[in-house]
């Protein structure tokens, strides 16, 4: 044993002593960051135009600082970039996030010296709750290997300007960056495939124990080193015994990686964004994921079926209700004031706070008021393959088609399959039934005949890697939306169906 898996074992003690102190008092937690975000923010032009000094309270708070979105906030980024101090947070940010935004274009997120511990304390503090809960470090002394952004940097005015992921690596503690692969140079590498080829080359013949990344991008990895070497994972990498992902559902791919792997190994399943590191896997043993109570962010949660009200309902963490769906709202170290993260979250424990995320508030299907989440697509998907063994699905996005050239309106799976169904038409009707018993209004519009029963496009092999290259999203952190409620990613990935 090494000298790195010996430490970690005290220093993971240490850390589940702290997470048990905050985490088994929520709401005082999340007061004193509420405070020190208030206090700090009044010295800023945001703080000042809200009248920070005012704020004795959350209900000051929110009578005084609406729910805002990138767009809002754009005014303020622009003085930002053009050099101004004091905006949105004390200073000027160490750095920005660059993301893909659903209706925003780019994004620049602003990542400040004291938003940084967040997202590397989040990740480290995933990896020590493992080790402290199974008592496994061994893999801490072998190589590991993170499937990620450029860590290249540009400038957006004088501010280092990157993808998070490549912001994070540049943090990476010293006594962990010896063992990480790929090296810097491969992984500035833009173009993916090219970057993947030599990742293989860098990692084929090295003792891998931890592989993290997005699971269709790993399995792109996996299939690839395959196609090299003949083997299975477990044979090339006989040390590889833990997998840690975001970003995606893990169970559209559980089934293939694992046979890619050629057996189960455990995995941390993180939830990392630009705006911050909002949770984590904190155990083996119980589902969901610890919400990050004491890490920089005030959380607020709006009702999702309220969220496009005028005046939707706001809540703190000690007043949401368990198995409902709720917005993400957050302000932070960073200078983000009530900012909607887009994404919704379903909370499956209250001690400690456990969550599960359920789609995205504006990823989703209304064409006729059904409001089909990316959840409910997921566990029909799950369902309907189960229902016949063999079935293996690459990937698949779901768009409602309204204006059919016969018949009623209905929705479309657009689905790359690995091992296609062996009766189609029963594996229709399986999803068709599942997604009606999860979704009562979706049922009431197939039983009322306004939409008639779903309808499948499947899709030749990369289809959806060709339609990810062809609008420069192949690869890294990037990843297809499970459904949307217009067509236009159906609308080219039509180009791919088989006839």
């Amino acid at each position: 044993m090494g000298i790195r898996s010996i430490l970690a074992k005290p220093f993971a003690a240490y850390v589940a002593k702290e997470t048990i102190a905050w985490s088994s008092a929520p709401a005082e937690s999340q007061k004193k960051i509420f405070e020190n975000l208030i206090s700090t923010g009044s010295q800023t032009l945001f703080g000042k135009q809200h009248n920070f000094d005012s704020i004795k309270n959350y209900n000051d708070f929110k009578s005084q600082v609406p729910v805002r979105d990138y767009e809002d906030l754009k005014i303020y980024m622009e003085k930002i970039v053009k050099g101004e101090r004091n905006v949105l947070w004390p200073g000027i940010p160490k750095y920005l996030s660059k993301t893909s935004g659903t209706t925003s274009g780019v994004k620049y997120i602003p990542l400040t010296k004291e938003s940084i511990p967040n997202h590397i304390n989040g990740a480290r503090n995933a990896i020590l709750s493992y080790i402290h809960e199974t008592g496994k470090s061994s893999f801490s002394d072998k190589k590991l290997i993170f499937l990620s952004g450029s860590p290249q940097l540009d400038f957006t005015g004088k501010i280092p300007t990157g993808r998070l992921s490549g912001i994070v690596n540049h943090h990476v503690p010293s006594w962990l960056r010896g063992n990480q692969l790929p090296s810097i140079e491969t992984n500035c590498i833009e173009d993916w495939e090219e970057k993947l080829e030599r990742i293989i080359d860098e990692t084929l013949a090295q003792p891998m124990s931890l592989i993290s990344g997005i699971p269709p991008w790993v399995q792109m990895y996996f299939d690839r080193i395959h196609d090299r070497t003949q083997k299975l994972i477990k044979d090339v990498f006989p040390d590889f015994s833990l997998f840690i992902y975001g970003g995606v559902s893990f169970e559209p791919y559980r089934k293939k990686l694992f046979e890619s792997i050629g057996k189960e190994i455990d995995s941390i399943e993180t939830y990392p964004a630009s705006e911050g590191f909002i949770a984590y896997q904190d155990s083996q043993n119980k589902s969901g994921l610890l919400l990050l109570l004491n890490s920089g962010i005030f959380f607020e949660f709006i009702p999702a079926d309220e969220f496009f009200n005028e005046k939707p309902s706001r809540l703190m963490i000690d007043q949401i209700e368990l198995n409902k769906n709720y917005a993400v709202v957050l302000s932070n170290n960073a200078g983000l004031w009530s900012y909607s993260l887009g994404d919704t979250v379903k909370f499956i424990s209250d001690s400690p706070f456990r969550l599960v995320v359920t789609g995205r508030i504006k990823h989703f299907i209304s064409a006729f008021g059904e409001h089909v989440i990316g959840e409910e697509v997921e566990k029909a998907m799950e369902h309907a393959c189960s229902s016949q063994p063999g079935t293996e699905i690459i990937e698949f996005t779901v768009a409602p088609n309204v204006s059919p050239e016969s018949g009623l309106p209905h929705h479309e799976w657009y689905i790359e399959f690995r091992s296609p169904p062996v009766d189609l038409s029963k594996f229709i009707y399986e999803l068709n039934l599942r997604l009606q018993e999860l979704n009562p209004y979706y049922d009431d519009l197939i039983s009322g005949k306004i939409l008639s029963n779903l309808k499948i496009i499947s899709l030749r092999r990369d289809s959806f890697r060709e339609y990810m290259k062809q609008i420069g999203k192949l690869g890294g952190q990037n990843k297809v939306p499970r459904l949307s409620n217009d067509r236009k990613i159906a609308d080219e990935l039509i180009k791919y169906a088989i006839i």
